[in-house]
């Protein structure tokens, strides 16, 4: 049967209800249902599924990226042995958690070996991550990773660093993620960055945009690095208050990243309304538009996105398919941008 893009959604396994592209198709969607370390509400490690059903509703003209859908965006499955590991390190992770907001000390001989436990699956976790995306990277064909909570790309970013001697990072999100082991968990949603800026010496610049909520050290962190540039929120609201254009906030933002860029974009990086049931909402935050123009200005600009991930949605309990909606269309904009930037560097 032909493909008719103008037609209904077809749910087929594909993101976008796609034709099943194999081979060389240059963008491939890695879906990762991972929700261990979330400290205030899970529900990310449904995210994957849960946006896979919402795309099928999307047009696939896009505005801004035309019929980009016809390079070919591939999805791999999900893995259910990587889900079965994530339930189970949950159980342990809750555990720990409840133990730590009971006052337990995170040296503890109680809690150690549920830490212990859940660092080793995270673990476990980044390995798998790293075997899935290497292969693809060094063929030159980019990776949209679908999480999950925002530990899930560490593997794929410390790959990344194999293949690019040098590239940034463009991290959209409430919270820096610059903590050391928060809650003695190693690989912890709240420390990727600071993880990444550990393991992988390739990262060249974090520039932080929509940061509107983080601790003494992390702020203290980013002032002592030569690496971190912050755009807090305040700041970029600010700055729109005395009429600076969001435009010219973005120019300002952009300018220190280098010519290869990867998106790390944590969905509580837009305002609530767009995330409701995302695992640790805050209030303010970008628009849905101010985001995109974003990356569209990171494109225009001639720079190569390298890979992205999108992570922290999470479906509401009571059934309601907002938060997934908002995150397949932010989620179709990131493969549009990212094969739109492919194709100009062809």
């Amino acid at each position: 049967m032909s493909f008719n893009p103008n037609s209904i959604g077809i749910p087929n396994g594909n993101y976008f209800a796609l034709p099943l592209a194999v081979g060389n198709a240059p963008l491939t969607l890695l879906p990762v249902p991972w929700d261990v370390t979330t400290s205030y509400r899970p529900g990310a490690a449904k995210a994957p599924q849960a946006m896979l059903n919402a795309s099928a509703q999307i047009d696939l003209f896009d505005l801004d990226n035309g019929d980009v859908w016809t390079s070919g965006i591939r999805t791999l499955p999900e893995s259910a042995e990587i889900r079965r590991l994530g339930k189970a390190a949950r159980r342990k992770a809750a555990k720990a958690i409840a133990l730590l907001e009971k006052g337990a000390d995170e040296n503890s001989a109680k809690l150690k070996p549920y830490l212990n436990s859940v660092n080793s699956a995270s673990q476990a976790l980044n390995s798998w991550v790293y075997e899935q995306t290497l292969p693809l990277i060094r063929r030159g064909l980019p990776v949209g990773l679908v999480g999950g909570d925002h530990s899930t790309p560490l593997g794929y970013i410390r790959a990344l660093g194999e293949v690019h001697q040098s590239f940034g990072i463009l991290h959209i999100d409430a919270h820096a993620d610059l903590r050391n082991a928060y809650e003695g968990f190693e690989f912890s949603h709240a420390s990727i960055m600071y993880n990444v800026l550990k393991h992988v010496p390739s990262v060249k610049k974090l520039v932080q945009v929509g940061i509107r909520d983080l601790c003494k050290d992390e702020a203290e962190f980013a002032e002592n690095s030569s690496i971190v540039e912050q755009f807090n929120d305040y700041y970029l609201h600010e700055s729109l208050f005395n009429n600076v254009s969001w435009a010219a906030l973005c120019e300002k933002i952009l300018v220190s990243l280098p010519q290869k860029v990867y998106i790390s974009f944590d969905i509580d990086g837009l305002s609530p309304d767009c995330c409701p049931n995302t695992g640790t909402p805050t209030p303010g935050g970008l628009s849905f538009h101010q985001a995109s123009f974003l990356i569209k200005r990171l494109v225009e600009q001639g720079k190569a996105i390298v890979g992205f991930d999108l992570c922290e949605v999470a479906p509401g309990s009571d059934g309601s398919e907002w938060d997934a909606t908002v995150g397949a269309r932010m989620l179709y904009k990131l493969c549009g941008f990212c094969i739109r930037s492919l194709c100009t560097r062809l």
